[in-house]
């Protein structure tokens, strides 16, 4: 890993209205610490800065820090991003020597398909997406890759089913999973209504009307059609009482 040249510059003053106004004026606040020292506060150029990064590959970027006429070797340890504009707001430098192992962290890169994602189709979980590892300054590795192509469905990758590459040993707990291939969830099925079911659940059901006979209590239909028969036949007879009547005479 390559060591970026950087310019910084002391300062005296601390605080969010300094930090505002040297924001304003094209500074980064920083602070580099480590190595037994005080935590020293720093200002960095941020047009120098963002320049100076703009090849760096991987999030863990070790620069040569030329801060009031001496130099220190330091790792980029934090940069802090304002949530609205995404601007740098802040950097963390770690003050390291090239000659001695540091732990750092760094991202999970997943390699291939999973046979059971390709097979059967499941789903590929990312449980882990950073490493830490140990190892000299120079050879923190950009990322790790991951060959998930031989998951199948409900199994697991972990810590300790990885092979570390040169020149760095992986510290991460060897117990904790770093991706696993799972069954896709299983869909309801809404079963379709038999045929006639529809129309019966749809029509309902007239209490006291269906399947009474005449006579029966619920039947009011079939007694007001005997009694218009009934007064029918009255009138007939009250007119042929009347012909009668008149036939005598």
């Amino acid at each position: 890993m390559a060591v970026i040249q950087l310019k910084g510059a002391r300062r005296e003053q601390i605080g969010k209205g300094w930090a505002r106004k040297a924001r304003a004026a094209g500074q980064i606040p920083a602070v580099i610490y480590g190595h037994g020292e005080d935590p020293q506060p720093i200002a960095v150029d941020f047009r120098e800065f963002e320049l100076a990064l703009r090849h760096h590959k991987g999030s863990n970027a070790i620069v040569n820090l030329n801060v009031g006429g001496g130099e220190v070797t330091a790792l980029v340890r934090d940069v802090q991003y304002d949530p609205l504009s995404r601007a740098i707001i802040h950097l963390d430098f770690q003050h390291i020597s090239l000659t001695e192992q540091i732990e750092v962290e760094v991202p999970v890169h997943f390699v291939g398909t999973p046979v059971g994602v390709k097979d059967s189709g499941g789903i590929l979980e990312h449980l882990l997406r950073m490493l830490k590892v140990k190892c000299l300054p120079t050879a923190i590795p950009t990322g790790i890759d991951v060959d998930v192509t031989a998951l199948n469905i409900g199994q697991n990758l972990h810590v300790s089913d990885l092979q570390p590459g040169t020149g760095y040993e992986i510290i991460t707990d060897a117990d904790v999973a770093v991706a696993a291939v799972v069954a896709p969830a299983a869909e309801e099925v809404v079963a379709a209504p038999v045929e006639g079911e529809a129309a019966t659940a749809a029509e309902p059901e007239v209490v006291g009307a269906k399947g009474k006979k005449e006579g029966e209590e619920g039947a009011p239909a079939a007694s007001a059609k005997e009694g218009g028969k009934d007064a029918k036949d009255a009138k007939e007879g009250g007119k042929d009482a009347k012909e009668t009547k008149k036939e005598k005479k």
